[in-house]
């Protein structure tokens, strides 16, 4: 029915189907049976020019993909979607590793496992690495510190989001931090009692002073490096070990999942220093954990462990090593539509804790539309169908 109502032409589903004395059993096995026909009939055309999970435009030219009954026949916005995707078709898409805005290429093993690929840090606070396709992990570099979070550790966090933002190679991010530490929060030393402290307050708080990112109207750079990785439209996993506090807590607040040692220390330390937590908390922790537990939590500075802090919501789950579970969700969120994970982010970040059920609903119908009749949601229901491997194309969001 879905395909017969966004792909007119493409499929007809017999009229008997619908007979009220056809069995829901009967009636199932004939849709899957013209389902499976119609992937036979349209989709193995492109697949038999396909090799290896690769398409080239040697093989599978622009005209070929503009041409098929599959691809491009139905409602007008679908064509031309279909035609603008097949336009999108790299030279070359394989599972080879690609490089595009960093210069160093020196290789080493991550303590997950995988194949990491270096690359050239945006600044020496936050080193940028590749450990597989699709997969990039940003660790923040300050081990000596813990990680703390000085001005040049506010700037490479937000840099990195940002570029991290524009790249459509990547499909998932994972966070974490270098050292016996995920990350201990502000380093008031360095950021109030060296340098200029004025200045460096102004440059935090003042949403005006410093807006090299045009998403950063509606934060200021305190604000950004937990924010930026919400609107990050692939998914971010953060990776907690050691001591997870204050301004580290709240960075990490701001990624999808969150993966802990049972012994890592947390905390919303800001009272501490007589201060609130304004690093985009008062958004994360509604989504997490009840409003009394938040107000506990932050009015005492109380430091818990990971296996509490699970309990209570604000990690995902505890585990042995939480690079290693990064790494396994990570690669399956890679093997799933590139175009249905961005729709999913940006569906919960739109309506989960705020909005009337209108807009909730409005959001649901819009997301979806983007997704029916295009490349990547055929891919994905093609391989549940015949398990056939065709690739994705680069994520559209």
């Amino acid at each position: 029915i879905l395909f017969k109502k966004h792909i007119h032409g493409t499929i007809s589903i017999s009229d008997t189907t619908t007979s009220p004395t056809v069995t829901a059993s009967k009636l199932a096995t004939v849709r899957r049976r013209e389902i499976k026909q119609f992937f036979t009939t349209m989709i193995l055309p492109i697949i038999r020019v396909t090799t290896s999970r690769s398409i080239t435009r040697s093989s599978l030219s622009r005209r070929q993909l503009t041409s098929s009954p599959f691809l491009c026949s139905g409602p007008e916005h679908t064509v031309d979607r279909c035609r603008k995707q097949a336009a999108l078709l790299p030279l070359t898409t394989t599972t080879s590793h690609k490089t595009r805005y960093f210069s160093s290429s020196s290789s080493s093993k991550n303590d997950s496992g995988g194949d990491e690929t270096e690359k050239e840090s945006l600044n020496k606070r936050v080193k940028i690495s590749t450990i597989e396709e699709g997969i990039v992990n940003v660790q923040l570099s300050r081990p000596d510190k813990l990680n703390g979070l000085d001005m040049p550790m506010f700037d490479g966090i937000v840099e990195a989001a940002t570029t991290l933002k524009d790249d459509k190679s990547v499909r998932v991010v994972i966070l974490s931090g270098e050292g016996r530490a995920f990350c201990t929060g502000l380093d008031v030393k360095s950021v109030f009692m060296k340098s200029n402290p004025r200045k460096n307050m102004a440059r935090l708080l003042d949403k005006s002073f410093e807006n090299r990112n045009k998403d950063a109207s509606v934060a200021n750079l305190a604000q950004n490096v937990a924010y930026l990785w919400r609107t990050l439209p692939v998914p971010v996993i953060a990776v907690l070990h050691g001591m997870c506090f204050g301004g580290g807590l709240q960075i990490a607040l701001g990624a999808d999942l969150r993966f802990s040692t049972r012994s890592c220390q947390i905390s919303i330390m800001e009272s501490k220093y007589g201060l609130i937590p304004d690093m985009s908390a008062s958004i994360t922790l509604r989504e997490l954990i009840r409003a009394d537990i938040a107000r506990e939590l932050t009015y005492t500075g109380r430091i818990i462990t990971g296996e509490e802090a699970a309990s209570l919501g604000l990690v995902t789950r505890v585990v042995d090593n939480p690079s290693e579970e990064a790494l396994r969700v990570a690669r399956e969120i890679r093997d799933q539509s590139p175009d249905a994970v961005v729709a999913a982010k940006t569906l919960f970040r739109e309506t989960w804790s705020e909005g009337s059920e209108e807009k909730c609903l409005e959001v649901e119908e819009r997301l979806q539309r983007g997704l029916i009749g295009g490349w990547n949601q055929i891919v994905v229901s093609g391989r549940s169908v015949l398990g056939v491997e065709v690739p994705f194309l680069k994520r559209g969001g």
